[in-house]
């Protein structure tokens, strides 16, 4: 897609030719997706009768003033270029379409003449590019949420370094973040690393400051370069990997060879000789170092606390009973103390006898709590289903014109108990069959009269 120095060609073009020009006729494209949010119609009534006073750009988005708001805006997309009919403009090489045989384009989408004949025309093939009429372009998306223009806005070098190394993600993948610095795309991200020797994939925030500084050399070195010869390819230096990424196939910068590598979604060239993916800087390798020694020490102290018991508090090592105890060990490190420590935070059982901590006792006990209260309730349902079944026994007892056993008095119950002790035969066995069932009636309703409290007898009683 037309990058930084082909938009700036077309705007020193534009600037040059139409600067102090009247706009006299006006022709838009019937094309929603292209000409975003303004009506074709609308857009040529701005343009006719304004006179063209510059043409500014900040990265690859470009806009004319006009002596009157709103201004036209244009955002490049993947093929979009200005053609100026007779005069030569440097474009991307797939923004390039033959003009020679019709004029305006059929893939013009703004086209416009001056006071002194002269016609000028905005193309897009892919149609990915945007035409837009605002009062104020820099206020508003794209353009606003822009970060500093790489060419004419690129912070010093002090800046730059630090917001790099602020980063986390690929090199490549941070210059070409519009946010970050806008103008540069892919071919200036891969010439920029490949002069700086740096790796597209190395990490932006494992870099040196002196990475950080070839990098802001090479983008100076490369922008204003390529800004000078108009984005003309054939003038670039033959050492640039320019001449050599566009087929995408193996090929030779230097005698060396380039490999073609996919980093944060965009195809990279790379020369893995001299671009080579290092790791991290002696500055950020100690910094980790002291970042892990610290999580350490802070894996310790809570390990220490966990092992709390009676106020009293429990060394790592010492995690076994007293007997076993081997006297103080020297303080472990490297992998071992790490395995060590993992161990005792996840608390895995391990061989011997262990000590219970206050939160495993404190478990014990609600658990011991839980199946006492579960006991009791269920204890609690079997009282009340004897309850009833006493209920549901002495109303069919009653229908049957038999007093139960809870109602009647004890001289009855003695009675009773007397009259079937003479019918029974030697032994306290029962003579017949039915004096046995009946016998056993009488003991169970006995039994329950004894067990069952007097307030079940008032419950029968209201039930009755």
């Amino acid at each position: 897609m037309p990058e930084l120095p082909e938009v700036e060609a077309a705007r020193k073009a534009v600037h040059e030719n139409c600067n102090g020009r009247r706009v006299v006729e006006a022709n838009v494209a019937d094309d929603s997706i292209v000409i975003d949010g303004v009506a074709p119609s609308v857009l040529e009534s701005s343009l006719v009768g304004r006179t063209i006073l510059g043409a500014h750009r900040k990265g690859k988005n470009m806009w004319l003033e006009l002596d009157a708001r709103p201004w036209p805006s244009f955002q490049f997309g993947m093929t979009g270029a200005f053609n100026i009919k007779g005069k030569e403009i440097t474009k991307y090489r797939r923004s390039a379409v033959n003009d020679d045989e019709e004029w305006p384009s059929k893939f013009s989408k703004v086209f416009f003449k001056l006071d002194d004949g002269l016609e000028i025309s905005f193309t897009d093939k892919r149609r990915l590019a945007r035409v837009r009429l605002l009062n104020d372009p820099t206020s508003v998306p794209p353009i606003s949420e822009l970060g500093p223009d790489a060419y004419l806005e690129l912070p010093l070098e002090p800046t730059f370094a630090s917001n790099v190394l602020k980063k986390k993600g690929p090199i490549k993948a941070l210059l070409m973040d519009q946010s970050f610095l806008a103008g540069i795309g892919n071919w200036v991200a891969d010439e920029v690393l490949y002069q700086a020797r740096i790796h597209p994939e190395q990490v932006a925030c494992t870099l040196s400051e002196a990475e950080c500084s070839r990098i802001h050399k090479s983008i100076q070195e490369v922008l204003n370069l390529s800004v000078d010869v108009n984005a003309d390819s054939e003038m670039f230096p033959k050492n640039w990997i320019f001449h050599y990424r566009w087929n995408k196939k193996p090929g030779e910068v230097e005698g060396h060879k380039i490999t073609f590598i996919t980093v944060g979604g965009r195809t990279s060239a790379v020369v893995p000789a001299l671009q080579k993916c290092t790791s991290q800087s002696s500055k950020n390798s100690r910094k980790k170092i002291d970042d892990a020694a610290e999580t350490q020490d802070e894996a310790e102290n809570d390990t220490t606390k966990m092992k709390k018991k009676g106020g009293k508090k429990e060394e790592i090592n010492n995690a076994s009973d007293p007997a076993d105890d081997d006297g103080p060990q020297r303080r472990k490190s490297g992998r071992k103390a790490k395995t060590a420590t993992k161990d005792v935070l996840t608390e895995k059982p391990k061989k011997g006898p262990q000590r219970k901590t206050s939160a495993l006792k404190q478990s014990e006990e609600e658990e011991n709590k839980n199946k006492s209260v579960i006991k009791k309730a269920k204890r609690s349902r079997e009282a009340v289903k004897a309850q009833e079944q006493d209920s549901l026994g002495a109303a069919n007892l009653k229908r049957q014109g038999r007093v139960p056993a809870k109602e009647r008095s004890g001289e009855e119950v003695q009675a009773s108990a007397v009259a079937n002790t003479g019918k029974r035969k030697v032994g306290n066995r029962p003579s017949t069959k039915a004096e046995a069932v009946e016998s056993s009636k009488l003991k169970e309703q006995v039994d329950v009269d004894r067990v069952t409290p007097k307030k079940s007898k008032k419950r029968t009683r209201v039930a009755k």
